[in-house]
């Protein structure tokens, strides 16, 4: 009897153990913050005790409301934010920072040639960030199924500006490489929001949300796929999730899936 009475008492005392796994809260932990065009852009993880449940950055509508019609495009590009994902869940998915970026007139290839935002959130540190000057040329020997990493001509105008004709592998000092998907770098039409996938050096270090404001404007959820990545170091999420809180006026930007 005392030999079952100890064996209940176990399987009791896991139960509650298991119990109380399953009920660990979830804690939202704060990145940085940046005051972008009167609104603010912040940086959050989503942690079950040591582990990352998803990643992300809040973005105030205000930011993208009174981002500015005529702003002039230095080079390289100057970001308008540039934060770093919390500490505790850069390890498990791989994302160090975020770059934010407003590209008022848009830029070529042809479907981008529309006001738009860029979302870096890179695997690389700022360091080796600030680094690339698009000096190194290589490119990885296997992309994203249904992705292209074409070298982009430019106009004559933008190639006088910035001193440079054609962008291999459409590389942007202290961004990288940028590799589209297939069928919208061949498209005629304007796109609205996709998933770009950065590169230098021939490895994978970033993913990006790039997402023009018309769409942002219509203040409604939506999802933008994101596919395996050959190559990218880290675990990094296979998800994206963009919601927008009407109450708070603000768009949840989430990353999530097997990755995060």
């Amino acid at each position: 009897m005392s030999r079952y009475l100890a064996t209940t008492c176990l399987m009791v005392g896991m139960t509650a153990l298991s119990g109380c796994a399953k009920e660990i809260p979830i804690v939202e932990v704060s990145g940085e913050c940046a005051d972008v065009f009167q609104g603010q852009v912040c940086t959050w993880a989503r942690m079950r005790g040591d582990s990352v449940v998803d990643v992300g950055a809040t973005v105030a509508l205000a930011s993208i409301e009174n981002a500015p019609k005529d702003a002039q495009m230095p080079w390289p590009p100057v970001p308008s934010a540039v934060l770093a994902v919390p500490a505790a869940a850069q390890q498990q998915t791989g994302l160090t920072h975020l770059t934010m970026y407003w590209e008022a007139m848009g830029h070529p290839p042809g479907p981008y040639l529309t006001p738009h935002f860029d979302f870096h959130f890179y695997t690389a540190s700022p360091a080796e960030r600030l680094a690339m000057d698009c000096a190194d040329v290589s490119k990885p020997a296997t992309l994203a199924e249904g992705y292209v990493l074409p070298d982009q001509d430019l106009p004559p105008d933008m190639a006088k500006m910035i001193g440079v004709s054609t962008l291999i592998g459409i590389c942007v000092p202290q961004m990288g490489m940028h590799s589209l998907p297939a069928a919208e770098f061949g498209s005629t039409g304007l796109f609205r929001g996709t998933m770009v996938i950065g590169y230098y050096g021939g490895k994978a270090i970033f993913v990006e949300p790039m997402i023009t404001k018309a769409m942002l404007m219509e203040k409604a959820a939506f999802d933008l796929p994101i596919p395996s990545i050959p190559g990218m170091s880290g675990n990094y999420p296979h998800a994206f999730h963009a919601d927008y809180d009407a109450e708070k006026q603000v768009y949840r930007f989430v990353f999530g899936g097997s990755g995060a």
